[in-house]
């Protein structure tokens, strides 16, 4: 899936004579707190609530001094792409461009987070198991081996480094909603199992989750 998937016709850009007090005003509208500037067909920046908040907000938006070179993605930039960039520069949307520079939309993070809400990875029943181990014995496919031994798929599984050490996390999304044999299996062959969730379990956190990151864009 990629960025032109998910770019917003309801938003659009600020024009470099549009002054910060405009940019408020959308902002507090959508509950965002950034925006592209495009002069012309280009994207020039990208302005946040705290640069009007630290300028005059009644000065047009092209006197604020922003980075020369503003976060982007491409139109065929995959999702985990825009992400990152949403996470790397704490945006709240991302300017989506062509090769040669010209602005095509862009893409919010509440869309993206919907998105993945939305997905079957979210949405299909099942439960998760979480594995803690060294990196160098991470093997996804062992792990799906030993899942599938136990009559169950992975449908999605996610790596996080340990901080300050060689060892890694690894969560698992199953389809499976009895998950004791897989665990038990798990633990014969020796991988520690940090946490496992049921349906119920498991629907009532990404809920919660997703509520609080809701809550939070809309701050």
């Amino acid at each position: 899936m990629t960025a032109d998937f998910l770019l917003t016709d309801v938003l659009v850009p600020l024009r470099p004579s549009d002054t910060g007090e405009e940019a408020l005003e959308i902002m507090n509208e959508f509950y965002i707190r950034h925006l592209p500037v495009v002069d012309g067909t280009k994207l020039v920046s990208v302005i946040s609530e705290s640069d009007v908040l630290d300028a005059d907000p009644e000065e047009a938006v092209s006197n604020y001094r922003v980075a020369q070179l503003p976060p982007s993605v491409y139109p065929d930039d995959h999702l985990y792409d825009v992400m990152r960039q949403l996470v790397d520069n704490n945006l709240t949307v991302v300017p989506v461009i062509n090769r040669e520079g010209d602005y095509v939309g862009m893409v919010t993070g509440e869309d993206l987070l919907r998105f993945f809400a939305q997905s079957s990875t979210f949405s299909d029943p099942g439960s998760i198991v979480v594995l803690e181990m060294g990196r160098h014995d991470y093997s996804l496919a062992e792990i799906a081996r030993i899942v599938e031994s136990d009559n169950a798929i992975v449908l999605s599984s996610f790596v996080r480094s340990v901080i300050d050490s060689n060892q890694v996390e690894v969560t698992l999304k199953l389809n499976s909603q009895s998950i004791a044999g897989t665990i038990a299996t798990f633990e014969r062959f020796n991988y520690v199992v940090k946490a496992s969730f049921n349906e119920k379990q498991l629907q009532d956190t990404l809920r919660e989750r997703y509520d609080s990151l809701i809550n939070y864009l809309n701050v």
